[in-house]
């Protein structure tokens, strides 16, 4: 039996028992059972890069503000579907400090976490005309959003946009456009796994194709501001979170608490919507809803048969904790860069140890260290590469399941990976690196 720093035997036995193969193709939550199982039979501590959860602690004023709601009897009345007004009006102040993107409070509405908010976007956007029922993916991304339009059952086609960033991008986004039935367009920024941050050329083509096509483009903020290259620190202050807004008025915004302010588990996220698109009326959506309105559909039909709304006490939390982000009393961007400070320090172990890093620039300069990096290792597809590394005590998740188009790469994620696990993962890097040298 192979000599590894993890009993091979057990991994062998665990990834045979699950009945994943190749289990490198697996999804995030699979990888994470499997590693699960084996932490509980070996009691050996993996260095977990598989799943993007919050490695810090939840904002303190968000968790006072939600038991104090709770004590105050909310848990007793359903929210309104629309949201609490404090929320609304705070959603409304942070989009201005953070973004300068004016938008009323009517136009900005709590979800689920971001994962509703994309369901409840497909399910209008998706559906607002009859001759297109798709989204146009900017990849590589989240695989679950995916996931949620073939649930709905609609088409989707998407591109790697590494591979056409700066002056390339608007001729690959009209071939795209012109070839699809689309009437969405989805990217984050930061980029989820990649870390590449859209600029504002790139901005400005994405809103002009919206405009010629009229596709309405939903802009993932899931790292809201962690782009750490740039300091968007200071309410009402330059510079700002780059956004399509500023170049089109047919989007709509996903912006999470679970990262930036460490608020997953209470599952809370916020949609927000241009105004001009929350009151353009399109017939087709009399189809599915009591109202040709897309916000009216989007809150009481779309909202409403999903969740009738989200969960009265986190919203108050969440509230209390844009109040003190707007008013500058609470600073969540020096707690987050804890992640680039990580990530820069875990890359170097890995390229010290014969890997690369699959997404190594963004446009010509650095790609920033934030929340993930992405890794290779010559002589191993993504998927052979993610089942070897559970032999040495490292889990990740494949790059192929997120639309990129480097299926030799894994994505890292560095926030469950404590600075006390540093040394482990040298150590486990560094036995890598002697079993499979690298030519």
């Amino acid at each position: 039996m192979r000599n590894t720093p993890i009993d091979a035997k057990v991994v062998s036995n665990v990834i045979d028992t699950f009945g994943i193969h190749p289990v490198g193709r697996g999804t995030i939550r699979e990888i994470v059972k499997i590693v699960n199982d084996i932490e509980e039979i070996t009691g050996e501590r993996y260095v977990r890069m598989e799943m993007g959860v919050p490695g810090l602690d939840p904002a303190s004023v968000g968790v006072e503000a939600e038991i104090e709601a709770l004590r105050s009897g909310v848990a007793s009345k359903y929210p309104n579907i629309e949201g609490v007004p404090p929320l609304k009006k705070e959603v409304s102040r942070f989009v201005k400090l953070f973004m300068n993107v004016d938008v009323l409070p009517e136009c900005c509405i709590p979800t689920v976490g971001s994962m509703m908010g994309g369901m409840a976007s497909f399910m209008v956007v998706n559906r607002s005309d009859r001759h297109r029922t798709g989204t146009l993916f900017l990849d590589p991304g989240f695989p679950v959003q995916k996931q949620q339009c073939l649930v709905l059952g609609h088409e989707y086609g998407s591109f790697d946009m590494y591979d056409y960033r700066g002056d390339k991008l608007e001729a690959k986004l009209e071939e795209e456009i012109q070839n699809g039935k689309y009437s969405s367009l989805l990217y984050s920024n930061p980029n989820n796994p990649s870390w590449l941050c859209l600029n504002e050329q790139e901005l400005e083509v994405i809103g002009r194709i919206s405009k010629k096509y009229d596709v309405t483009v939903i802009e993932d903020l899931a790292y809201f501001g962690m782009d750490f290259r740039k300091d968007i620190s200071v309410p009402g202050e330059p510079p700002y979170q780059p956004t399509v807004a500023k170049y089109t008025d047919n989007w709509l915004m996903l912006i999470s608490s679970s990262k930036a302010f460490s608020y997953a588990g209470q599952r809370i996220g916020m949609m927000v919507v241009s105004p001009v698109l929350f009151n353009k009326r399109f017939d087709d959506l009399r189809r599915y809803y009591s109202s040709d309105k897309f916000g009216h559909a989007m809150i009481y039909g779309s909202l409403y048969a999903l969740s009738a709304g989200a969960a009265h006490s986190p919203q108050y939390a969440l509230a209390a904790i844009l109040k003190a982000v707007n008013d500058g009393e609470f600073k969540f961007l020096d707690v987050v860069k804890e992640y680039g400070e990580k990530a820069k320090i875990m890359k170097k172990l890995f390229i010290e140890n014969g890997f690369d890093i699959v997404y190594e620039d963004d446009l010509n300069v650095p790609i920033a260290d934030g929340f993930y990096f992405t890794i290779a290792y010559k002589g191993f597809t993504g998927s052979e590469l993610v089942e070897e590394l559970l032999f040495y005590g490292i889990s990740a998740i494949g790059l192929d399941i997120t639309g990129s188009a480097h299926p030799e790469g894994l994505r890292a994620c560095v926030s469950l990976v404590s600075r006390d696990q540093f040394g482990d993962l040298e150590y486990r890097l560094k036995r890598f690196n002697m079993d499979h040298p690298v030519s």
